[in-house]
């Protein structure tokens, strides 16, 4: 069947042949041989029928159609919604979650910087004393060694110093 739906009236067909003429059996003759013709083209009314129920079906399934993409589009709004709040609860844990771990750390490092501080401290004070301990002790040694081994040059005293004042030369 074609797109187009026209209806094809025989008996007035026939009428307007015979007044412009034709006889009956001519005008009957043209309209056999034009509906065998075009036959396949013409739509009886079972087949406007037929058709206008397919139609009221597609219309029918168009609007359950119609409704089944709005009900999902419904619930994939109300699903995306849930993502975005879902998305946004886990930024802000996790915001939460690196401002906790960045204070801990923070912390952490205060707390290792004033122990390394200490350190540092407590070891300069144990370089001091074993450098005072090995000068000590090399002080120590040095005077043992020189009472085993005396120096072979001894110390003089200078002669002391006449304290008198030199002759006046006689005056002239």
């Amino acid at each position: 069947m074609s797109g187009l739906i026209a209806a094809f009236d025989t008996h007035k067909f026939v009428k307007q042949m015979v007044a412009t003429g034709f006889t009956e059996e001519q005008a009957e003759m043209q309209v056999n041989l034009l509906t065998d013709i075009l036959g396949y083209q013409l739509s009886t009314k079972a087949d406007v029928a037929k058709m206008d129920t397919h139609v009221l079906e597609l219309q029918r399934d168009i609007k359950s159609l119609d409704a089944k993409i709005e009900s999902t589009k419904a619930d994939l709004q109300r699903d995306i919604k849930e993502l975005d709040a879902k998305i946004e609860s886990t930024k802000a844990d996790l915001q939460r979650d690196i401002e906790s771990t960045k204070a801990d750390l923070q912390r952490d490092i205060e707390s290792t910087k004033v122990e390394l501080k200490r350190d540092i401290k407590e070891l300069e004070l144990r370089m001091v004393i074993k450098m005072g301990a090995m000068i000590i002790g090399g002080i120590g040694l040095l005077f043992g060694l020189m009472r085993v081994w005396p120096l072979p040059v001894q110390y003089v005293a200078p002669p002391a110093q006449d304290l008198r004042l030199p002759a006046q030369p006689p005056a002239r």
